[in-house]
């Protein structure tokens, strides 16, 4: 099934550019692009799309807001956000909002595409360097809420806490399987059971979880 992608960005470059590099991927069809927040609002009413490709910093209706609004209205699409190195403050307010996930606007055309696809998926793309930053910002900050102050719950079978761990080092589901040499299914299996143990409503919070617990 074609996976069909908005584009938001305020600079057209990017926008050109993430265009292109979608192209390159049967398995995608860009059905509309975006400059700000408020028109991202109005097309992904308009549009359906699977996956929202969000800029974070654009003038007027900035893409928190627009990620908030988007998603009360059409909970079913899923809001990846892209951001920079230092754009930090906006990481914890686009995950409240309901962002699935976060990738670096430098990631590699490679890992962007897939970020994509694991969107659709229902899995959470973090690229690796977000996460830490996330979880180490939450740990100093107690910013990101978690269900237990300082270590896992008890109960977790040892697969569960080998998965645990990884997410708390950023690997996406499939690296993790590759690691534990394991099915992607089998991982995102643990993965469910590890947030209905936990209570975790998202992947930040297993990583913290999994950060306090060493």
């Amino acid at each position: 099934m074609t996976i069909r992608v908005l584009i938001v960005d305020d600079q057209h470059l990017v926008r050109a550019g993430l265009r292109m590099l979608c192209q390159t991927d049967d398995g995608l069809e860009v059905v509309g692009e975006a400059a700000t927040g408020a028109d991202a609002v109005r097309l992904a009413e308009q549009l359906s799309p699977d996956v929202v490709l969000m800029d974070l910093r654009m003038p007027g209706m900035d893409g928190i807001r627009a990620t908030a609004t988007i998603l009360a209205a059409r909970p079913a699409i899923r809001v990846l956000a892209l951001t920079t190195f230092d754009d930090d403050d906006h990481l914890y307010p686009a995950l409240a909002a309901g962002a699935c996930g976060f990738l670096v606007k430098d990631a590699s055309p490679a890992d962007l595409l897939h970020g994509i696809h694991r969107a659709a998926s229902g899995d959470h793309p973090f690229s690796p360097e977000v996460l830490r930053r996330v979880v180490d910002s939450a740990l100093a900050a107690r910013t990101v809420a978690t269900p237990v102050e300082h270590a896992p719950p008890r109960g977790l079978t040892t697969r569960e806490a080998e998965v645990l761990a990884l997410v708390a080092e950023g690997l996406a589901n499939a690296d993790i399987a590759a690691r534990l040499h394991l099915g992607v299914t089998t991982v995102k299996t643990h993965i469910a059971n590890l947030m209905a143990k936990t209570g975790a409503t998202n992947r930040v919070q297993l990583a913290v979880l999994g950060v306090r617990g060493r």
